[in-house]
Formats: C-alpha cells, structure tokens, sequence
C-alpha cells in the first residue's frame, strides 16, 4: 500500500512539475485571436492564380464544365427519356441510342476528371511554391528587429507548414467550389422544371441544416487556429531544442526537456482532435438531412405518382438528383472546412507578408558604387525598445582608411555601433554619415556589398570549403578565394584536410575547431574586399599562436581600409590608429593606446587589470 500511495505522490510530483516547466516556457504569443471570415483577405490568397489565369487556370474551368455537364444530363437521359420514353414505350432503338450516349458522356467525364486532376495538382504545386518564395524572399528582406521579436520555429512554421496546409485548398478546393456551386444550381433548376411541388417538400429541410452549420462555422475556425499556433510552439521548441542540445546536456536538463516536449507535443495532439472532431460534425449533419430528404422523396413521391402528377421516370431522376444535390452539399462543407484552414494559415502568412522592414531605402535613395569609407557620428542615440538607451550622444570621427578599436564593458553599446554602420538599425537620434552623406539617404544594396563583417561567432554553411569562403563574393575565382585563405593563415589546415577546399562542412561547421572557423570568416570577410571592415569580437575564439598569425595579416589587409575592431582583449587593437572606450553607451575616452595609457583612465586600468590576469595564468 505503501509502494501505491508513493507511486501516486510521485506521479502528482511529476504532473505538477511538468506544468511548472510549461508555465515557464509559456509563450505569450500563443493565444486566440477573435476576428470575422475575412473575405478580402481569402481574396488575397486567390490571386496567387493570376500568373496561371491564361493556362492551367481556364483548363482546369473547361473540364469542371464538361464533367458538371455530364451529371446534370445522365438523370435525366435515364429517367424521362429511358424509363418514360424507351422502356415504357417498348423502343429498343432508343434505348439502345440512349446507351451508347450515356456510355460515351461516361468516357468524356472520364477523360475530364484526369485531365481536372492532373491540371489542378500542377496549378496548386505552381501556387505553393510561388507563395513560399514570395515569403521566404520578403523575409530575406526585414530589418534585424523583426528576428530580434521571433523565434527562428515560429518563421520555419510559416514558412513550411502554413503553406503546407494551403495545398489542398489550391490544388483541389479552389476548383471544387466551382464545380460543387454550378451542380447544386443545375439540380436545383432541373428539380424545379421536373416538379416544383416535391422540389419545396424536400428543400424544406436545408434551413435546418443552414442553422446548424453556420453555428459550427466559428467554432472550427478557433479550432483551425489554435493549431497553427500549437504547431508554431512545438516547431519553436524543437528549433531551440536541437540548437541547444549541447547545453542542454551540459546542465543535465534532458529529462526536464523531454517533459516540457511532452506538455507541448501533447498540446499539439489536443488541437488537433478538438479541430478534427468538430470537422467531423459536419458530415454527419448532411447525411441525416439526407436520409430525412430521401424519406420525404419516397413518401410525398409515392403519392405524387399515384395520382399520376408525376411519372415514374422522372421520380427516378429526382431519386438521382438527391442524391447528387447533397453531395456537393457534403463536399461544400470540407471546402468550407478547407477555406477556414487557409484562413487560420493565410491570417499568419500574410501576418509576415505586411511586415514592413523598419530599415529601407528612401525613394531618391543615393547610389555609391565605390565608398571611400569615411565615417561621422554626430550625438547618435540609439535604443532597442524604445525605453532604454543604448547609446547616449555619441560623436566621433572615422576617416577613411583608418582604423578605429571600441573598448568597454559587455553592455556598453559597442557591437551597437557597429551595427549602425551596417544599418542594421537606424539610429533613433542625432545623424550618422559616410562619406559625408547621411547613411539614411544612401542606398542599402550598395552601402552593405561595401562592409565585411567578422564576428566572435562564426556562421559555416554546409557547402565546401570554397563555396563557404566565396559566400562574400560569389564571382570569386578558385585562385582568389586560395589566395584570401593564404593572406590570413587558413591554408596551411584548410590543405590538410581530405580533399582540401572541397573538403564539404557539416552543419555550422562541426568537423573544425572554433579557430579554424574563424579563419574561415576571416578569409570571407577579405576575399569580398570591402572599404569597411568590421571585427566584432573576431579573435575571441583563437589562441595566441594563431592571433599572431593574424594579427601579421592583419597589418597588410587592413591598409587602405576603414576598420573597425571590437576587442575584449585588448593586445589585438594596441596598433589601432583610434580607441574609444565606451561606458553604459557613452563615450568615456579617446585616443591612440599611448595617449589612452597616459591618460591613466579607464583604457589603462582594463590594460592593468588584463595585464595581472595574464600573469596570474
């Protein structure tokens, strides 16, 4: 009993314990919003078609068509003309001509529904990937803000399973809706030429049904949108999860990791059964107003014949009719379905599409093919949130082909400025200038093919060696991207490797040390041949003996260039022709490393304080 009342207390334990690790990966994001069908917005995504409305669009329209055609006309061929006509007027002729037409529309709906298919799964695939590459092209294209306030999941779940769940709708729905609508307005029609009497005894249960599905409509839609959110949360987590697995396993949190997979992967499967659940609703609602359709048919039918108001062919083709009109009825529903399921993915793709970089180029934007690489800070300000900020009234010159090192703290707006240079942001205050025009009014493209950035932590792509060191500059020749490796000491490990730069890099450069990516970096940044370089922390990860080797490189590759050199440790940055030490984002101090020492500020005592460390190491 015991082992039960603790086996118990262990399972609340853990219970309670999973609910804390959820409630401390919450994400605010994940909430549902309140919003009416949005048409325009459904609008939107159907012109996506356009490109295809000269082809494969009105293909796919002739075939729906001919094969709505054919339904509509086999009841009535076998109904009035067979049954009425042939049967009961003993015409074998006709009967057999009837045949061989039915036979014959038969083979031409055939070919209609493969030609449908094959046009209309071509048409969706064209769509799906037209609309991934407009959104995968215009988020190449935000400013650095919008990554700073999104996990790398929460963009992959846009990107692939949002456009994923459109598939269906464009490869199928779109053309179901038509042919579904041009059905149900024929049998609707023919019904009432055939007889309006027993048409209005059958129809009169098509209000109910209304009245029931509309009020099932708002509550797929939350349904549909929950799980889009479920799925960008699980797809976020498993982002981080692989990304950190190495810390993860550092600080033994893998059981804490796989109970919070547990909470979110359940999550996931609630949304999904609650959503299916209430789709399955629908179904059923149209065969029981079926099977009260086809109850009326046979009764007020029977009686209809009886009294000789109607034939018994055309009862039989109403008996064809019903059961034709309510299956577009049924299928109206999973394309309804469908539609609320683009609506929930379309609310989030176009989310991102409406997007508006927080960086871009004016309209009368200025062209420099060729920057000297002069740069002026003129009281800059700048904050990240709009509360804090991170730089206070910065103002300092860079002239061209000079070489400027950015000394402080960790928070002391150093990689800041650096990514004002680049235009990552634009500063909240005072003007930033290069070559005398502010760098607002000067065109992106051009502004940042001119600046090589190297920072602490290297990005390696999985390509070849050579490929990862072209990236900068793709026209580069085999020679050139060598040479650029040679200038900073990377070929003497890049020539020892298998197949030397074709050696192909795992992902994020795995099978090399920390130093050897970096080198790598080094070698990109050079090969591009900028007139601004910017070196964000990129000795960090290299030991002494390499550091001299590029600090040697350095020397000749530098020449010519305006630099900028962000250094914890400050042996890299002695020969720098400017410092400027940086406190909480204000300028402390400037100067060339004599002057700085001399000075006996704060350049000197982080001098001293690094100087005691190495010799206590």
């Amino acid at each position: 009993m015991n082992r039960i009342l603790q086996g118990r207390g262990s399972h609340m334990e853990n219970q309670a314990r999973k609910q804390t690790i959820q409630n401390r990966f919450f994400y605010a994001s994940d909430q549902i919003i309140e919003k009416p069908f949005n048409w325009a917005q459904m609008w939107r995504l159907l012109t996506y078609l356009k490109p295809y409305r000269k082809n494969l669009l009105p293909l796919s329209f002739i075939t729906v068509i001919i094969a709505a055609a054919v339904r509509l006309t086999v009841p009535i061929l076998i109904g009035v003309y067979a049954l009425d006509q042939a049967i009961a007027g003993k015409d074998m002729n006709l009967l057999l001509i009837l045949i061989c037409v039915i036979s014959i529309m038969y083979l031409i709906n055939y070919g209609a529904n493969v030609l449908r298919i094959r046009w209309m799964n071509k048409l969706g695939q064209h769509v799906i990937y037209d609309l991934r590459q407009h959104l995968f092209t215009h988020v190449q294209r935000l400013s650095h803000r919008f990554f700073d306030e999104r996990s790398a999941g929460s963009i992959l779940v846009r990107i692939m399973n949002d456009i994923n769940s459109l598939q269906e709708l464009f490869t199928s729905g779109v053309i179901n809706l038509l042919m579904d609508i041009l059905l149900l307005l024929g049998i609707i029609v023919i019904l009432f030429s055939l007889s309006p009497e027993l048409t209005i005894a059958i129809m009169v249960t098509l209000p109910v049904m209304f009245f029931i599905s509309t009020n099932l409509r708002r509550k797929i839609r939350r349904s549909w949108q929950k799980v889009r959110l479920k799925q960008s949360k699980l797809n976020s987590h498993l982002n981080e999860s692989i990304q950190g697995i190495r810390v993860t396993q550092a600080f033994t949190q893998e059981k804490e990791n796989m109970m919070y997979f547990d909470g979110v992967n359940s999550e996931n499967l609630e949304s999904w059964r609650e959503a299916t659940k209430k789709n399955a609703t629908f179904r059923p609602l149209v065969e029981m107003t079926n099977a009260v359709g086809t109850a009326i048919l046979i009764w007020y039918g029977s009686s209809l014949i009886i009294n000789e108001t109607i034939t018994i062919g055309v009862f039989v083709s109403f008996a064809f009719y019903l059961g034709m009109f309510w299956e577009p009825i049924s299928r109206l529903g999973q394309v309804y379905n469908q539609l609320l399921m683009g609506m929930a993915s379309s609310e989030r793709i176009f989310e991102f599409l409406d997007e508006k970089p927080n960086v871009a180029d004016k309209e009368d934007a200025v062209s420099i093919k060729e920057l000297k690489g002069l740069i002026e800070f003129e009281e800059v300000e700048f904050s990240y949130d709009g509360k804090r900020k991170a730089l206070h009234s910065i103002s300092f010159d860079i002239p061209a082909g000079t070489s400027l090192a950015l000394v402080g703290h960790t928070g002391s707006g150093k990689t800041t400025i650096a990514s004002l240079i680049s235009r990552f942001y634009d500063a909240t205050g005072g003007t930033i200038k290069v070559d005398g025009i502010p760098i607002t009014d000067v065109s992106l493209s051009d502004l940042r093919s001119q600046i090589s950035i190297v920072l602490q932590y290297t990005l390696i792509f999985s390509v070849t060696i050579m490929e990862n060191i072209r990236f900068g500059r793709p026209d580069a020749t085999d020679e050139e991207v060598m040479e650029a490796a040679k200038a900073v000491g990377a070929d003497s490990f890049i020539s020892e490797l298998p197949n030397g730069y074709a050696t192909e890099v795992e992902e994020r450069g795995n099978i090399l040390s920390a130093g050897e990516r970096q080198l790598i970096s080094f070698a990109r940044a050079l090969l591009a041949d900028p007139r601004i370089l910017i070196l964000d922390e990129a000795t960090a990860s290299i030991d002494t003996e390499t550091e001299v080797k590029i600090q040697a490189a350095l020397k000749t590759l530098l020449h010519g260039r305006t630099a900028i050199m962000i250094a914890h440790r400050l042996s890299t940055i002695r020969d720098a022709d400017n410092i400027m030490v940086l406190d909480r984002g204000r300028k402390i101090e400037e100067g060339s490393h004599r002057e700085l020492i001399q000075k006996r500020g704060m350049y000197y005592e982080l001098v001293k304080a690094q100087y005691q460390m190495f010799q206590a190491e």
